[in-house]
């Protein structure tokens, strides 16, 4: 058997060396093309494409001055402005954005949150008033001064010219209902309601606080729900919400409260410190400096092994900036609002790795990125199944950076 099949084997080298050698190099060069034309079919076929939100997803609910939820009125939306000037010029470039109303948008994908939401809430409409709301100018910009530290003049760039917007005040809170089935939506009105109304709202222990206080009174219509019919993902639910943001700064934070919400004001100054001459600029959120903590440490083998596994992935299949960011995952990252439109209308993502095509697209748009120790701590609830999911995690990235690196997706 060994002699025979030794025999053909020198048969077939014998016949492949009577072949010239142009022939066999442009078979080689037409199997290749073959193979790249079916990964790129294929990856054509498996890379997601987002799908276009329906009319009702694009309203928001809040609360008039008298308490009552109102019926749904049309969201701003800088993202549609944006697609019609594209659509009206497609051969000029358009990355202009409306300006600011406000200073702050904080965007909280919420799915199934009824348990979890209103502690976040608490923790982060009492930062928000004290920093940027209605409390008394001296007040005000003392507690700022302490916390932050304002290093270039409030301006929006609009066609590429910078304008003073005024909007060094003012927040909202987005919570974009990703297909909730239970009373999400419910507990953010009642929420909103007793901290609007009542002289002296009734507080809610948080991840962060969980001495109960006071809660802190504010204006009516801070707080938006917008409902998304079906069910997209977190990476989806940030994604609508940041296209219908108003403020100067766009923050998304976690419905469950584990980052600190205090600790936004080190991503602004983060960011203010890094923002280019158009004023993009980037802060991320990171747990790196946790990694040796006895939060981390308590942890499965199995997760800490799939953790690292994931960083490895990470560091090999991302661009070179984005890979030097130690902690792409954390939910918590901000964005200066010029920076927004180098980076939400192409987005394709809806899971847990949008946070790294974001990322990607800052590198590819040249727009400089910060990362930011904060405070994380572990919150019970979570939706994550981390086999199930870290599975997803490293195929989604495969599949992501393989379709921008080919052109499956592209900046048009």
């Amino acid at each position: 058997m060994a002699d025979s099949w030794s025999d053909i084997c020198r048969q077939c080298v014998s016949t492949v060396a009577e072949v010239p050698v142009y022939i066999l190099l442009g078979s080689l060069l037409a199997t290749s093309l073959g193979v790249f034309v079916l990964f790129y079919l294929f990856l054509s076929f498996v890379a997601p494409v987002p799908r276009k939100p329906y009319p009702e997803e694009k309203k928001y609910r809040t609360l008039s001055k008298d308490g009552t939820i109102t019926t749904p009125e049309q969201l701003p939306c800088w993202y549609d402005a944006l697609e019609s000037k594209k659509q009206a010029r497609p051969n000029e470039k358009h990355t202009s954005i409306q300006p600011a109303e406000l200073f702050m948008s904080v965007v909280v994908p919420a799915y199934n949150e009824e348990d979890r939401l209103s502690g976040m809430l608490e923790e982060a409409v009492d930062y928000l008033e004290h920093m940027y709301g209605t409390l008394s100018n001296d007040e005000a910009s003392a507690v700022k001064t302490r916390s932050m530290r304002q290093r270039k003049p409030n301006t929006d760039v609009v066609n590429g010219h910078t304008t003073d917007s005024g909007s060094d005040r003012g927040w909202e809170i987005l919570i974009v209902s990703d297909g909730s089935t239970d009373r999400t939506e419910e507990v953010a009105f009642r929420f909103a309601k007793d901290h609007q109304l009542s002289l002296h709202p009734k507080g809610t222990a948080g991840p962060w606080t969980p001495q109960v206080h006071e809660g802190v009174h504010i204006p009516p219509g801070t707080i938006r729900v917008v409902n998304l019919t079906h069910n997209r993902g977190k990476g989806g639910a940030v994604t609508h919400g940041m296209r219908h943001a108003r403020g100067r700064y766009v923050v998304f934070a976690d419905a469950d409260g584990a980052s600190k919400f205090g600790d936004l004001g080190k991503l602004v100054t983060a960011c203010q410190e890094i923002e280019d001459s158009e004023g993009r600029g980037v802060a991320v959120g990171s747990r790196a400096h946790m990694v040796g903590s006895e939060a981390v440490v308590k942890r499965s083998k199995l997760r800490n092994f799939l953790m690292h596994s994931f960083h490895l992935i990470l560091w090999l299949m991302t661009p070179p900036k984005t890979a030097t960011v130690k902690d792409t995952q954390c939910g918590f990252k901000l964005f200066s609002r010029t920076a927004l439109p180098y980076i939400v209308p192409y987005m394709h993502s809806e899971g847990w790795i949008f946070d790294v095509e974001m990322l990607m697209l800052a590198e590819f748009a040249h727009i400089p990125v910060a990362e930011v120790p904060v405070g994380w701590r572990e919150v019970m609830g979570s939706k994550l199944n981390v086999i199930y999911d870290s599975i997803g995690m490293a195929w989604g990235l495969a599949v992501l950076r393989a379709a921008w690196s080919l052109g499956v997706y592209r900046q048009k």
